[in-house]
């Protein structure tokens, strides 16, 4: 996508009255503001509408009433979810006077789920999923499956053809919505059939016995999911190419004031944390007052341990909580009748009264698991204590860097040319691969809002490294000494001096491996910067076409192609190939690569946190066969890839 630099608006009108106010009311506020609904109109977006009436199914399972869901992603780019549950009610709604169906169809805000009686719990809390993606559909179809009938309505960018209708007879019961994204919103529908599985993989973990298929008719591929295990299997799948602690996942489950807690961890030999929290099944990425909880018990049981068997002396500290989440895998879930989320996109989970129920479950669960199992609590003990001398090297790095050089004196690395600009949301930092890339940066940037930093090398590989040798490393305290931000549990967004953060490095192999590196130590030790959005890939030109009439640069081997059949009837056609920075003028780089108005940047975002966990320790990991697997398999769509 294109960034460009925001500046100050000009006033359109001098005049501010009370017409001026615009009103918006249901389908209306979806269809002008759907990034409020779904979180954006890209392909993330897309998903979403995939996942909301996908939600409405898992509500029926987490009911009880519902053991088999089905999603086709069609031929013609629409989306059909199909459960057998019980079936939407069709009948008079006494407060809308319309049929039940269409009022949870078109009206914000309605549905089963705010009573409790329907839906003990439910993920669906705002009642805006079903309504929200009807809005934002060209065109939707219920069918509903109930008292031995099939019932049928359409809709038209959520406005109804007509109403229900009777059509048939049904055997069993259930509901199947089909729906077609509306292209003046989303553009031409293009869905990542491995993107959806992930999400719906998880889906079928979090709720045992139930089993999920998803179908592309276009790509004639085709999954199911169901796991007696649940949530432990999720854990093994998580560490199925690490080297573990102790052979068989904690399981902790139990009902605390009408909260289901459900927690699994197991401990592996490396030194990042996976935890992953769920409310109702949905991926709470930022976490909440269940994670809290979770942390809290974890932290508190392990220092018990240690101390009544001796492993912690009276006179030594506690250990604290990135000791005994170094090399963690875990997965925490909860159940609960009104989940108060952060937002419609569920981010965080708020109610206060869960971190009690978590800590109280996971607390009273751990600790018999240790009394019960004493050679794997020592293995696990040992591993949190040698986490905790990582930790106490690390801490001296890190006060160096941070502390001294930038919280208390404010001094800024010596390689870094500064901008002019001190709004944080103005300026844009620039990671370059290479001093020579970084001269040619630094001539063609505009120094009022970009800033370079040059790289040297390739930047240690934090995934096979233990806290202290990575602060150790010097063009990783380069870059932390820049953003300022602080890192791990340290990291605060207010403090971060650039909200676009860019990584610069060259089209080849070398610039590729540069730029895994980099993502894997944002990723593990400032994921922040990718969850609210300020990490960014530029794209330099692989090539320049020149003819006497034209100069074009060219971003892709096909675009290449397609350029070049254009021109074969072009007496002198010249085709140059960048395969590095350094290799463009000031004025070129800027041109094709850091000028706003014509440059293209990648944002880079997590669409499954699980799944980019399980890629990086692949990728990155010390694990050669998985890699060699992985690589083998995706070896068509991977290019420049050397790990």
């Amino acid at each position: 996508m294109t960034q460009d630099i925001p500046s100050t608006p000009k006033p359109i009108n001098n005049e501010y009255t009370a017409e001026d106010i615009q009103v918006l009311e249901g389908r209306e506020a979806v269809r002008l503001r759907p990034g409020m609904y779904i979180g954006s109109t890209d392909q993330r977006g897309l998903h979403h509408l995939v996942y909301e009436i996908t939600y409405n199914s898992i509500d029926e399972a987490m009911a009880g009433c519902c053991d088999k869901i089905w999603v086709t992603l069609c031929q013609d780019n629409a989306v059909k979810v199909e459960d057998n549950g019980r079936g939407i009610p069709v009948d008079i709604h006494p407060a809308t006077n319309m049929s039940a169906l269409e009022t949870v169809m078109t009206i914000l805000h309605a549905g089963a789920k705010f009573g409790g009686h329907t839906y003990q719990v439910s993920g669906g809390l705002h009642g805006v999923g079903a309504s929200a993606v009807n809005a934002l559909s060209s065109w939707l179809r219920v069918d509903v499956r109930r008292d031995g009938k099939l019932y049928q309505q359409e809709y038209r960018q959520g406005i109804p053809r007509g109403g229900v209708e009777e059509v048939g007879e049904a055997s069993d019961t259930g509901t199947t919505i089909t729906f077609l994204p509306d292209e003046e919103i989303f553009g031409k529908a293009e869905y990542d059939f491995n993107t959806i599985s992930q999400h719906l993989r998880e889906l079928a973990y979090l709720n045992k016995g139930l089993e999920i298929c998803i179908k592309d008719e276009s790509k004639d591929c085709e999954k199911t999911f169901y796991f007696e295990g649940g949530i432990t299997g999720f854990v093994r799948h998580l560490n199925r190419n690490r080297v573990v602690h102790h052979r068989r996942p904690i399981y902790i489950s139990k009902l605390v004031n009408g909260t289901v807690v459900e927690a699994a961890l197991q401990y592996n030999d490396g030194f990042s944390e996976s935890t992953f929290s769920f409310a109702n099944c949905v991926n709470t990425v930022d976490g909440g007052t269940h994670l809290t909880g979770f942390r809290s018990a974890l932290t508190r049981v392990l220092n018990d341990y240690a101390r009544k068997n001796k492993f912690l002396k009276e006179d030594e500290p506690n250990l604290i909580g990135d000791d005994v989440r170094e090399g963690l895998t875990a997965i925490i879930s909860v159940k609960l009748a009104e989940p108060q989320f952060e937002g419609q996109t569920k981010a965080k989970l708020g109610n206060a009264e869960v971190k009690s129920h978590v800590e109280s479950a996971v607390g009273e669960g751990l600790s018999l698991y240790l009394e019960e199992h004493p050679d794997e609590a020592k293995r696990i003990i040992e591993k949190c204590l040698l986490a905790a001398k990582g930790r106490e090297a690390a801490r001296k790095a890190r006060d160096l860097i941070i502390r001294k050089s930038s919280l208390e004196t404010g001094t800024l690395p010596g390689k870094l040319a500064d901008c002019s600009e001190k709004e944080p949301s103005h300026c844009e930092l620039y990671l370059v691969e290479g001093d020579s890339a970084g001269g040619s940066a630094k001539q063609g940037r505009n120094r009022r809002f970009q800033a370079i930093l040059p790289l040297r090398g390739k930047i240690l590989n934090v995934e096979k490294a233990p806290p202290d040798k990575m602060l150790a490393h010097e063009e990783i305290r380069v870059i932390i000494t820049a953003l300022r931000s602080g890192i791990d549990d340290e990291f605060d967004l207010s403090r971060l001096r650039y909200h676009r953060v860019i990584l610069m490095t060259d089209a080849d192999v070398d610039g590729s491996h540069i730029r895994t590196l980099l993502l894997t130590f944002f990723y593990r030790h400032m994921v922040e910067l990718i969850n609210h959005q300020h990490l960014f890939i530029a794209q330099p030109p692989l090539y320049r076409i020149k003819t006497s009439k034209l100069q074009q640069w060219v971003y892709s081997e096909q675009e290449k192609e397609e350029v070049l059949a254009k021109l074969k009837e072009s007496k002198k056609v010249e085709v140059q190939r960048y395969k590095g920075l350094g290799e463009m003028s000031a004025e070129q780089l800027w041109e094709t690569t850091m000028n706003p108005a014509t440059r293209t940047l990648l944002e880079v975002g997590i669409d499954d946190a699980a799944k980019a966990d399980r890629i990086f320790h692949i990728l990155m990991g010390n694990e050669v066969p998985p890699r060699k697997a992985f690589i083998q398999a995706h070896a068509r769509s991977v290019k420049n890839l050397d790990i």
